[in-house]
């Protein structure tokens, strides 16, 4: 394709957004493409709400073929391209600038091919999770990453950062519930990565594609991994007098080789809001609860629920209950589900993720109350335990910029906790804008500088989500030296 002929360099927006309008709308129809002023709105910020910035227009591609011509055309023009979901990213990945096209696959959201033998569904990646499952449910099967967001979460999302959910801890995230990719890269070239089966022959670039926050490429499709239902799966709470012995009862039950489906995390603060919000049955009279979680028949399940009640024992359990049947079951669950949407009827909050490991649970909550009082600001714990992927809300008022700036102090200081004690800066909602900064407190200089030097190879203009994930300090000399190598008109 060659070059399309663009504005001079001081020509207005309007005239350079019509003119990019028109080629568009030539390659996949002015009806896949949003530029006035209120529908771009729409798309200036994701869950991350603290940031906005109306994009240059909005793309909804309806196949990879589309995808790929919206992609040679920004490659050849040196656009910046933000691809997106569902725009529930919680670290602004999915945030615009002012000169990028958002490509949004929302509208690419069919099942392409369901194979029950080989337990496989081929989907486009604007897809919900829940979706994927309502689908094989019929035949007794399920997609098992399950991210609290699942209502409205894409699998591209999911795939961008890697999500998990709260059976993770059984199941895996994102990556271990993919086989197969199509991706197309920066200047449309559509590439397949793995396939159907376990172990795809040559590099792993499957574990690469997923958790790169659309840095490489823009994903329209994968081949994911369908489970059969397990036949049976009760709840148990358990409610204990401080945080810190939940915590450690938690590092037990892992310690005891037993692998629960989830063990979900909540805090006194955020038992009292979300029983409020739901009416799930939580006790509000325990200053921690885990809700976990077994599957199996009816017999393994009454075993395994009496073991872990033994394990609790020695922490001195305020409360112990065993969900009595799927009404009572699906309270506890719906109250947890709704956790973050129920925090946010009385506050705004800044959503941390970071992980840990088990052992350091019980110092890392106590750390996490003692940084959040330093601020003079409140803390929700609601998380996954399991894993060890802390979902900490630092309650602040956003109209506030000062009590806006605290909340980022002190989630920056939860997250070099994290790292402190042999954790990670993100678990699942990935790096963006939030953490961008926070990367070096990980990674090295050479660290950044090789994973740098991968994103060169699949987008060496940087046009694709520029600004993300890399501290801008250590990433401009990269990003300079990038735009003398520009694509030349073909």
């Amino acid at each position: 394709m060659s070059r399309v002929a663009m504005p001079e360099p001081d020509a207005g927006p309007l005239q350079r957004r019509s003119i990019i309008v028109d080629d568009l709308a030539r390659l996949v129809g002015r009806s896949a493409l949003i530029w006035d002023e209120d529908g771009r709105r729409a798309y200036e910020t994701d869950a991350l709400t603290a940031y906005r910035s109306m994009p240059l227009l909005v793309a909804l591609p309806r196949s990879t073929e589309d995808v790929s011509k919206i992609l040679r055309y920004c490659y050849d023009n040196s656009l910046k391209v933000i691809p997106r979901g569902a725009g529930t990213s919680l670290c602004g990945g999915a945030l615009p600038t002012e000169d990028a096209v958002v490509l949004c696959v929302s509208k690419m959201k069919r099942i392409l091919d369901v194979d029950y033998a080989n337990r496989t569904a081929r989907v486009e990646t604007g897809i919900t999770n829940l979706a994927i499952s309502g689908k094989v449910a019929e035949k007794g099967f399920f997609y098992a990453p399950d991210p609290s967001s699942q209502l409205a979460c894409t699998l591209a999302g999911n795939l961008a950062m890697n999500s998990g959910g709260a059976h993770c801890l059984k199941y895996g995230v994102t990556t271990h519930n993919v086989l197969g990719l199509k991706m197309v890269l920066i200047d449309g070239t559509i590439v397949d990565i793995g396939g159907t089966c376990l172990d795809a022959p040559g590099y792993d670039l499957l574990s690469l594609a997923i958790g790169s926050e659309g840095q490489l490429g823009v994903i329209t499709e994968a081949t994911v991994r369908i489970l059969r239902a397990a036949e049976g799966a009760r709840p148990m709470m358990l409610g204990f007098d401080a945080p810190e012995v939940a915590g450690a009862c938690v590092a037990a039950i892992i310690g005891a080789g037993i692998i629960p489906v989830a063990i979900e995390y909540m805090d006194r603060p955020a038992i009292a809001v979300c029983e409020a919000y739901a009416s799930a049955g939580y006790p509000l009279d325990v200053e921690a609860l885990l809700i976990v979680e077994v599957e199996g028949s009816d017999t393994e399940i009454a075993s395994l629920l009496a073991k872990i009640a033994d394990i609790a024992q020695p922490f001195a359990p305020k409360s112990i209950e065993i969900s009595a049947d799927a009404d009572q079951s699906a309270r506890i669950w719906a109250g947890r589900k709704a956790a973050f949407g129920a925090i946010g009827r009385i506050s705004d909050y800044y959503c941390m993720d970071g992980t840990i490991p088990l052992g350091a649970l019980p110092h890392v909550l106590t750390r996490i109350s003692e940084i959040c009082d330093g601020y003079g600001l409140k803390v929700a714990n609601i998380f996954h335990a399991g894993d060890g992927n802390l979902h900490p809300l630092i309650l602040y008022d956003a109209n506030d910029p000062d009590s806006n700036e605290k909340a980022e102090a002190a989630g920056a200081e939860i997250l070099k906790l994290c790292v402190e004690v042999g954790g990670c800066l993100t678990g699942e909602h990935g790096v963006g804008i939030e953490k961008r900064d926070l990367m070096s407190v990980q990674f090295s200089q050479t660290d950044l500088a090789v994973q740098m030097r991968l994103k060169s190879v699949f987008d060496p203009a940087w046009l694709l989500n520029a600004a993300k994930v890399f501290p801008l300090a250590s990433s401009e000399p990269m990003r300079a030296a990038m735009r003398f190598e520009a694509p030349a008109a073909a």
